[in-house]
């Protein structure tokens, strides 16, 4: 059991400390996996069947769970060459022509489908003409989206299907974190193991360390690709490489294994463009109180060698996002939350980006992705979803450039899937959204790609784009000396 911070007898009997939020009762925790999923979520559709039932793993086929970078990679080969052969079709644009790549290539169809195939004829479009019809269940983000877009932006609403599921250990570690995990603060984490800490949240800062903490396999090298589009749709290409070992909720390692102080490793590499390839950043995210939550280094290819960066957190600018992201918008969400005062609102049905399969088709390249001041609005695929709302406002004694930020996370995944971001005069400046995803062999769901649109000014961002980059390797392992300052620096060298 992680023992971080934990209050002294006397500080508690004094009232020092900040409060304390203990774990729920065995009774109510007894409502996991069955009043509520193994993870927290409502199992039963909502009223109209609009949103239907939890269906989870039941949904996938085994030759979908057991995929492997290999096959994955073979499959994409096979989609490309199918796309060569036939030319006169367009499987990205086109319903028909993929149902036919689909008929043509079952395995292919398998990797790139949209789940619920037998429903993939969309229910309704929303645009700017009638988006107010929908507006108690569009984030604000989306409604100035068709505000500053009129004539080109929109969402394609599809049936909602709701896949999201996790590994049997996660679920068993989940239901015993629900009555033994606390929190002290926004930070301070204690006695939660392996699972989602708080599957049955009381505040704001509960919801967001499920998603922090959720599992999202053991470990991966991923090739990441991020594009950064300028306010006239001209856009530029920056590929990054990332080694990520996550030892909260990993099960590639025994719990005397895993480090108790320490969510993940994480090791960055530039490779593109050339002017900053060869820079390389690694942080080591750690559980800690009144912290930002990361210790970090950065190699500089100018520079020659490892220096320790006390600045890798908060607002300031993440490598290759031309200031476009910060670091605690990478993940959607990460660090620490000591800047900010959190608030559970409750929870809501929206329209979110969901099974967002043809994003990911690799048919569709990025030229196809990218449109000007937004996503090409062929490719997203919108359901509708209940999602938790956590308001998180700026403390009087912080800084950071959001003054206000509000969070949506899909209750069946604890992911993060959008998130209204104000600046200090109160205006909606920029605006994420994570497109979400359900890998079946790992099993996770997690957003990919990811978008930033900074309203304000017409840009916009994406990231975590794998259309045309390497497959990721969620199977690989790392020795223990692999995430140490020592290792980089003789790597970079």
């Amino acid at each position: 059991m992680r023992t971080l911070y934990r209050l002294s007898g006397a500080l508690l009997l004094c009232g020092a400390a900040t409060p304390l939020l203990a774990g729920v009762s065995s009774e109510e925790a007894a409502k996991l996996g069955d009043e509520l999923t193994p993870v927290g979520a409502n199992p039963a559709p909502n009223e109209d069947g609009s949103i239907p039932a939890w269906q989870g793993e039941s949904l996938f086929t085994d030759a979908q769970k057991n995929y492997d970078p290999e096959d994955l990679e073979k499959l994409r080969k096979e989609a490309l060459a199918w796309q060569e052969a036939h030319p006169d079709l367009d499987p990205v644009e086109n319903r028909a022509d993929l149902d036919k790549l689909i008929e043509d290539s079952p395995r292919v169809g398998d990797l790139i489908r949209q789940i619920g195939r037998e429903k993939t004829e969309p229910l309704f479009t929303i645009t700017a003409d009638n988006y107010r019809e929908y507006a108690d269940k569009l984030t604000e983000g989306h409604k100035a989206l068709f505000e500053l877009y009129p004539d080109t932006y929109e969402m394609t609403v599809y049936p909602s299907v709701r896949g999201a599921y996790y590994p049997d250990e996660i679920l068993a570690a989940t239901r015993k974190n629900a009555t033994r995990a606390e929190l002290e603060g926004t930070d301070g984490v204690s006695g939660a193991k392996l699972g989602f800490p708080y599957p049955i949240p009381k505040n704001g800062a509960q919801v967001i360390w499920n998603h922090k903490l959720k599992y999202r396999g053991s470990a991966v090298k991923r090739y990441n690709d991020q594009v950064i589009v300028e306010a006239n749709g001209d856009y530029e290409i920056t590929k990054l490489v990332e080694d990520v070992s996550f030892e909260y909720a990993n099960l590639n390692k025994t719990a005397e294994e895993r480090d108790d102080d320490v969510l993940a490793y994480y090791l960055q590499e530039t490779t593109y463009p050339r002017r900053v390839a060869g820079q390389f950043t690694l942080v080591h995210e750690i559980f800690g109180k009144d912290t930002s939550g990361r210790n970090a280094w950065i190699y500089n290819p100018g520079l020659g060698r490892v220096n320790r960066a006390p600045d890798v957190g908060y607002d300031n600018p993440s490598i290759g996002s031309d200031g476009m992201q910060f670091n605690d918008q990478v993940d959607m969400f990460n660090g620490s939350l000591n800047r900010y005062n959190w608030k559970l609102v409750g929870k809501k049905e929206m329209y979110i980006p969901y099974n967002s399969y043809m994003m990911n088709n690799p048919l569709a390249q990025y030229e196809e992705i990218v449109g000007k001041g937004h996503i090409n609005p062929a490719l997203p695929r919108y359901e509708l979803h209940r999602v938790w709302v956590v308001e998180a406002t700026l403390k009087e004694d912080t800084r950071h450039q959001f003054g206000k930020r509000v969070f949506y996370l899909d209750e069946d995944s604890w992911s993060i899937v959008a998130v209204d971001n104000y600046d200090n005069r109160g205006k909606l400046w920029r605006f994420q959204e994570g497109h979400l995803v359900t890998f079946p062999f790992i099993p996770t769901t997690t957003a990919s790609p990811e978008a930033i649109y900074d309203l304000q000014s017409g840009r916009y961002m994406l990231t975590a784009l794998t259309n045309e980059g390497e497959i990721s390797d969620f199977r690989i392992t790392y020795d223990e000396g692999y995430f140490t300052p020592s290792r980089l620096s003789r790597r970079a060298r």
